[in-house]
């Protein structure tokens, strides 16, 4: 699941691998150096990611975002990286993180891997509910203002969903933010649901996307939630959850494979790294569709 919360911060500052990995033919010594993009990484599996991506290929140049400076700069620091912090509850703050990593060279790998659970339903300064607007909208409006350096350089983007969409979401395309009947298990849920909409939206566009769950991690994204899924991060249950290297193993996977090889462009993958399972909706090109086609003309973004 996801690692990190974005909640209110400042605005915009610049400032051994998994076994598999060595088998990814862009992490193969002799290659072009990378530039791969890291949200959400100033913790949990977006940090550990950064990590074994750095110990599997210390050429390429990694740029870490995330929503706290100080842990944001420390990750970078010990890896010799750039970073940036935006909170995605602002999509100012969004549109502002674009500007900056467009000034980037090339962007061969973007992870949208920033999200969190929240208690709610909270309504940003931008209209939308803050776990749609974390999870979905914000990697949503990032995607689109970086597009044209991200076709340039054939870059795949990975988006962090979960299971959660399959077990806790009851979606629907006329609320999307889950405003009525909100919890903050249904709204996560229908968030993680949302990404594995964005990843078809963005793969329909000619953009190679794929998304996958990380496995059940013991993480820091539930601490700003007091529901259900909170209660199990805080139990005695916490003991046995994964360690957020497995996830960050997982989406450092993704990020350094080769589409058409280690996966499948537009497609989800469970945490063994074969086709999980969905929910039917989730496969429904026309509400993916209904829902980015909407959010494009909200954001004044295009789509070609």
């Amino acid at each position: 699941m996801p690692t990190e919360n974005p909640a209110p911060s400042g605005s915009v500052h610049h400032n051994p691998a998994h076994h598999n990995l060595a088998h990814c033919g862009s992490s193969s010594s002799g290659s072009a150096p990378r530039t791969i993009v890291i949200t959400g990484a100033s913790d949990g599996i977006g940090a550990a990611a950064a990590h074994t991506l750095h110990n599997a290929r210390s050429e390429d140049r990694l740029v870490i975002v995330g929503r706290s400076p100080e842990k944001t700069r420390n990750v970078a620091n010990a890896l010799g990286a750039e970073h940036f912090t935006a909170d995605f509850s602002s999509l100012t703050e969004v549109r502002e993180l674009a500007d900056e990593l467009n000034q980037l060279d090339h962007i061969h790998a973007l992870a949208n891997n920033a999200g969190g659970i929240f208690d709610g339903p909270v309504t940003t300064a931008d209209g939308f509910e803050r776990t749609w607007q974390i999870n979905v909208v914000a990697p949503f409006l990032l995607t689109s203002l970086l597009q044209d350096k991200l076709r340039a350089d054939d870059a795949t983007v990975v988006q962090t969903a979960s299971v959660a969409h399959l077990l806790m979401s009851y979606f629907r395309p006329d609320d999307p933010n889950t405003f009525q009947h909100f919890s903050s298990s249904r709204a996560y849920g229908n968030a993680k649901l949302g990404d594995i909409l964005l990843t078809r939206y963005l793969d329909s566009h000619g953009l190679t996307a794929v998304s996958f769950h990380p496995g059940v991690l013991a993480t820091s994204f539930a601490q700003t939630s007091s529901g259900v899924i909170s209660r199990v991060y805080s139990s005695v249950l916490a003991k046995a959850l994964s360690a957020p290297s497995v996830g960050g193993d997982n989406l450092a996977f993704y990020l350094a494979g080769t589409p058409g090889i280690h996966f499948e462009s537009g497609e989800y993958y469970n945490e063994r790294r074969r086709p999980g399972r969905q929910r039917p909706i989730a496969k429904n090109l026309g509400v993916t569709r209904r829902i980015f086609d909407d959010l494009s003309d909200k954001l004044g973004v295009c789509w070609a």
